[in-house]
């Protein structure tokens, strides 16, 4: 007997949500980079699909606090052009790390996404932060949350005598509109009557 092997997918539905907190201070860019982008990409859960975005959100404080080894404060330089003639600029990690030390974790992370779309919307879930305070308190509280799908809402049954006086008045109210529109209906069939007689009046005349 052949065993069937079949692959199964979570579906985006179905998956829940995690929020990772990363303390960066001491850390090597090298190996920091690559736990962040295994949890990124979802290498961490057991229903990892590499053509599916993981629902997986990494916080990083103390980007400045980033630990090198060797002289890569001085030798790793990081080059950008402007797209003119002439427009290359470059600095040093150290540089970096003074003026802009986000970019310095977002950059290692982004070499090791893949170069597509999905690479993309896994880079936009980073959130580096220079310090050591975060506005994310609230996401990491939640703890694991729940699923994508909607829950009913579930409407609370109200008690005869606990209802609004507000009711009561909609009620008056509608009694109020309902006797008006029977008074309406019948004056305008009395008025059809009477046209009615008239025509049969002019008819027996006229013969």
């Amino acid at each position: 007997m052949q065993l069937q092997r079949i692959t199964k997918h979570t579906k985006p539905v179905d998956r829940v949500e995690k929020w990772h907190l990363i303390d960066a201070d001491g850390e090597r860019i090298g190996r920091l980079a690559t736990k962040i982008a295994g949890i990124l990409q979802g290498k961490n859960r057991p229903d990892y699909s590499r053509h599916q975005l993981n629902e997986d959100y990494v916080i990083v404080i103390n980007a400045s606090k980033i630990g090198t080894s060797g002289n890569k404060l001085t030798q790793k330089v990081y080059y950008r052009h402007s797209g003119y003639l002439g427009g290359l600029r470059t600095r040093t990690l150290e540089e970096m790390l003074n003026r802009f030390p986000e970019r310095v974790v977002e950059l290692s992370v982004k070499g090791m996404l893949p170069r597509n779309r999905l690479g993309r919307k896994m880079l936009r879930r980073l959130k580096v932060y220079s310090g050591n305070s975060h506005p994310h308190d609230a996401q990491l509280r939640m703890g694991t949350a729940s699923s994508k799908k909607s829950p009913v809402a579930q409407v609370p049954a109200v008690e005869e005598n606990q209802k609004p006086k507000s009711s009561a008045k909609a009620s008056a109210k509608i009694e109020k509109t309902s006797t008006a529109k029977r008074t309406s209906t019948a004056a305008n069939k009395r008025t059809v009557a009477t046209s009615s007689r008239r025509r049969t009046a002019k008819d027996g005349d006229s013969k």
